[in-house]
């Protein structure tokens, strides 16, 4: 039997029900902040990833779908969506002129790792972008905008961990002084570490290794080596937060793993997802237009995973998104079918209608409307049809009326008293 390939999977009726939910949160939230939606190709020509991320990131070096097209060219299965949309808006002018430019984005991603819980080789993101804002109230409405998604969708239990990555001057001398103290204890260091060491230091800090932990306890902070810049920005960036009362917690050993970040970066994490608990995060890059041949644009933005958090509304128990249909029309008699047609034809101008198309009796048709979760039931047989009239059914309370078959019907226009 044929299957689908390891890390990926269907999405099946009765799930994809509370993915449509999610998603219907994510198009509410960013019409409240006016960010449009940008779709571009699931795949790129490979540059766009390994300029953006970084040659020695373990994304561009292990976990990139990348293959030869028919024309010898290297392409790859887009890993994450920033540097694409990057590429977009480089490649469309949308910043030509240093317009403000507020996006977002939803789709599947390509990632070659080890499938486990929440994680997939295939997976789905949702993220928003803020371009062309150097100034921290750009970072603090990307930050708002994540807030108000995560309450939109109930969660309870989750934190704000923010921290600054400075300019890259900044980043760049704290990282010199970090590869030093990292050599005089390379000995200490897990093997993943150690090469990490030479090609991607700041992902040492993120390690979950025990060896590596003891030695992050006294590696040096990114924040000891901040210029004035990079303090002013992050100040006023904890100061706003503060003023709208978004509470989160600073972790000077929060980084992000891919080249291009700088200034505020931050994650959403959630206790219930275990180890794993960071289910978003992002921050500001400023550099990444220019790696990619645009023009200097200072940008904002963040990704949260879909299946992550599908794991924690599972989790809350707050995922029932049941399929509600309006009509059932249950056919009395074998000879009223081209009436049924005809009926839910007109019912279906107003409403979302089903009929039997199984022929089965009124016991197993009543059966399957209640299994459908139907608000109304439409009996139509051949008395009905021959006093030109309707018996209808709330199905929530029980009450019947009887309408004219040839006239308009408004179900929410019935007393049910």
């Amino acid at each position: 039997m044929l299957k689908t390939p390891r890390g990926t999977k269907d999405i099946l009726p009765g799930e994809i029900e509370k993915w449509q939910f999610i998603e219907s949160k994510f198009r509410e939230i960013t019409e409240k902040y006016n960010y449009k939606e940008l779709r571009t190709p699931i795949f790129e020509t490979t540059e766009v990833f390994s300029r953006s991320i970084g040659e020695e990131t373990d994304i561009v070096n292990k976990e990139m779908y990348t293959f030869l097209d028919k024309g010898g060219k290297s392409m790859t299965l887009r890993p994450e969506m920033t540097a694409a949309l990057v590429r977009s808006v480089i490649q469309n002018n949308l910043c030509s002129q240093g317009e403000l430019q507020r996006l977002w984005y939803y789709g599947p991603f390509f990632r070659y790792e080890r499938p486990q819980k929440g994680r997939f080789r295939q997976f789905h993101q949702f993220g928003v972008e803020c371009l062309a804002s150097e100034y921290a109230e750009s970072d603090v409405e990307i930050i708002s905008l994540g807030i108000d998604l995560i309450n939109s969708l109930q969660f309870k239990d989750y934190t704000l961990i923010i921290n600054s990555l400075g300019n890259r001057e900044s980043r760049q001398v704290y990282l010199n002084h970090l590869v030093e103290y990292f050599n005089d204890n390379k000995g200490s260091l897990s093997e993943t570490s150690q090469i990490r060491l030479e090609k991607n230091p700041l992902r040492i800090l993120d390690s979950k290794s025990e060896d590596d932990i003891k030695v992050n306890q006294n590696a040096p902070f990114i924040d000891d080596y901040f210029d004035n810049e990079s303090n002013e920005h992050f100040d006023e960036v904890k100061s706003m937060l503060d003023y709208l009362n978004i509470d989160y917690r600073l972790d000077r050993r929060l980084v992000r793993g891919l080249d291009y970040y700088s200034h505020t970066v931050f994650e959403f994490q959630s206790n219930v997802l275990g180890a794993q608990d960071s289910f978003g995060g992002g921050g500001r890059y400023n550099s990444l237009f220019e790696q990619l041949g645009g023009k200097p644009t200072p940008a904002i933005g963040f990704a949260m995973g879909v299946e992550r958090l599908l794991l924690i509304l599972e989790q809350i128990n707050n995922n029932e998104q049941k399929s509600c249909l309006d009509v059932y029309i249950v056919n009395a008699g074998i000879d009223n079918r081209n009436e049924i047609m005809k009926l839910a034809d007109k019912l279906r101008k107003n409403y979302s209608v089903v009929f039997d198309l199984k022929r089965k009796n009124i016991k197993a048709q009543f059966k399957e409307a209640n299994k459908l979760n139907c608000k109304y039931t439409v009996v139509l047989g051949q008395q009905e049809i021959e006093n030109n009239e309707l018996s209808i059914k709330n199905m929530e309370n029980g009450n019947q009326v009887k309408l004219s078959l040839s006239s308009e019907i408004d179900l929410d226009d019935i007393n049910w008293e």
